[in-house]
Parts: C-alpha cells; structure tokens; sequence
C-alpha cells in the first residue's frame, strides 16, 4: 500500500470520526504528494520520495512553530504541533543520537575523513544511507562533532 492510498483511507477515517486536528495534517500530506506527481517532471514517487516530501513538510512546520513561539501565538503553534504530530505518524522511526553516531562512525572510517574538509563526503554518504531514519541536522551536528 503506498502513502497516498494510506493517506486517503486515513482522510475517510478522520472525517468520519470527526478529528479536525488529524485531516489537516493528511490534507496537506495528500496536497504535497498530488504537487510531487503532476509538477511535470514526470517523476515517479517511490519510497524515498515519500519521505522525502514528509521530511520537507516537517521541516516547514518546524520553523513556523518557531517563528509562532517566538511571536507569542500560542493558537497558531499548537495547530503546528498537531499537524508536526499527525505528519510525523507516517515516517519511519528516527534513530537515538547513539545509532547515529556509530553508523557515522563507519562512514568517516571508509572514506577515510579527517577533518572538516571532507565533512561534504560524509554528508553525501550518510544523508543516502539514513535517508529518513534520522533529520539532516541532526546528522551534520554529529559530523561537525566528530570531525570537528
């Protein structure tokens, strides 16, 4: 079953048991993926496009939930961590910071890294192996911190 055939049986599910603050969150999932196939690149969406739509939508919710914070619009930043949440259900689980760092670990000790002059090597290898599995920030901090 592919994210938007979920997200769909999802949609029906919310309205029918009326939860507002979930069809948001798959309205805009559904919105972002119908974006994705009819942008004219005639790409196909596999599974890492997938994420890789989810993760985008995330990441926009997240600065708005900052921007929101730091304003005082309380409403407006709790309709952004309901839809954080709601978006958040459909990716795969993120590694713990430990898994991280022992997986990058590997990378740095095959391509040989050792300073911050091949950070960009490491990036590259790590963002195609944990495609998903962990935040693009969260791998670049653990990068610095171990080159650095």
């Amino acid at each position: 079953m592919t994210l938007e055939d979920r997200i769909n049986a999802d949609i029906k599910t919310a309205m029918k048991e009326r939860r507002k603050d979930d069809l948001r969150g798959l309205r805009a999932i559904k919105q972002a993926i119908l974006l994705t196939q009819t942008d004219g690149k005639g790409t196909t969406i596999d599974e890492a496009k997938e994420i890789q739509i989810l993760q985008k939508l995330v990441k926009s919710r997240r600065e708005s939930l900052g921007i929101y914070e730091k304003q005082g619009r309380e409403d407006l930043a709790e309709t952004e961590r309901q839809e954080i949440k709601t978006i958040e259900a459909y990716l795969p689980e993120q590694m713990s910071t430990e898994e991280l760092t022992a997986v990058i670990k590997e990378i740095i000790a095959k391509t040989g890294a050792s300073s911050m002059k091949d950070m960009g090597k490491v990036m590259g290898m790590a963002s195609g192996q944990l495609g998903g599995k962990a935040d693009g920030k969260a791998i670049s901090g653990v990068v610095r911190e171990l080159l650095g």
